[in-house]
């Protein structure tokens, strides 16, 4: 009697417990999707061959950042590079170089969790995490107006934010989804995503409160991001804005679409500098050159 007694309390206890047990899957599960950070370096920012600066930035709460500054002429504008879920800072540099082309000075800084940066990354903290690169970039005389935030992927969500909550010169996201729910509802449809998220980056809602120069670059054969998630953040935002599209797969388009990103972002630096009454009005459907 005393045995089926405790087998009793151990069940009820099992039960008790389940959803809490059920509840921290669900968090870390979401968690491990959005982010994929790795702490090897596939390369170091010396290996361009140009001038180059190893920096180490400190969020609003105390976490110790890395990051790599591409220094060309300070009277340019100055890029800061949001990067993807995965990887870290090493992994881009096909990137930098395609930007240096461009004459933009480049900061890409890795989230915390990342590379070599201090703790672990989550909504909040790596957005944190941007406004200390763009605090970084101000102490050293780069005005709001000569700031471009680029973000790719997820760092779409955190380049959009970053836009939300600084004075930017523009905003460039590349194969970027309009919201974390969205996509993980098209992901994983047999779960309830947008109930059950705690992870949002809603770049769709934000687009449409924002006022500033914007690309978004997108391809239709990305795999990973569909095509419509472009289109629809470009919808959404006020003008001024362009649309572009790549080439290539959603990991892939540097690597064979080059010459349509580095097109893309010229004309936007050019159209920039003129009056909205100068942009394209062309749709993501009709907008090619």
């Amino acid at each position: 009697m005393a045995g089926w007694t405790r087998n009793r309390v151990k069940n009820l206890i099992g039960l008790a417990l389940a959803p809490f047990v059920a509840y921290g899957l669900l968090r870390w599960f979401e968690h491990r999707q959005v982010f994929q950070p790795s702490q090897r370096f596939a390369a170091e920012g010396d290996s361009l061959g140009v001038p180059f600066q190893e920096v180490w930035l400190t969020s609003s709460d105390g976490v110790r950042l890395n990051a790599w500054f591409f220094p060309t002429d300070p009277a340019q504008p100055a890029v800061i590079v949001c990067h993807g879920n995965g990887g870290n800072i090493s992994h881009r540099l096909d990137l930098y170089t395609a930007l240096r082309d461009l004459h933009l000075n480049v900061l890409a800084f890795d989230y915390r969790g990342y590379g070599r940066s201090e703790g672990r990354p989550s909504e909040t903290g790596v957005c944190a995490d941007a406004e200390a690169a763009c605090h970084w970039l101000e102490a050293r005389g780069f005005a709001a107006t000569n700031l471009l935030a680029l973000g790719e992927s997820l760092g779409g969500g955190v380049a959009t934010e970053l836009a939300v909550r600084r004075p930017l010169g523009g905003l460039i996201l590349q194969s970027t989804f309009t919201s974390i729910p969205d996509i993980g509802a098209e992901f994983f449809p047999w779960l309830p995503v947008r109930t059950l998220a705690t992870i949002h980056f809603d770049n769709r809602a934000k687009l449409s409160r924002l006022h500033l120069p914007l690309l978004v670059m997108h391809s239709r054969t990305d795999t990973i991001i569909p095509f419509a998630h472009g289109q629809r953040l470009f919808a959404a935002a006020n003008a001024p804005k362009l649309f572009r599209e790549l080439r290539g797969d959603h990991n892939d388009t540097l690597q064979t679409g080059r010459l349509e990103f580095t097109e893309a972002v010229r004309t936007f630096l050019d159209l920039r500098q003129r009056p909205p009454t100068d942009w394209p009005t062309a749709t993501p459907t009709t907008n090619h050159p």
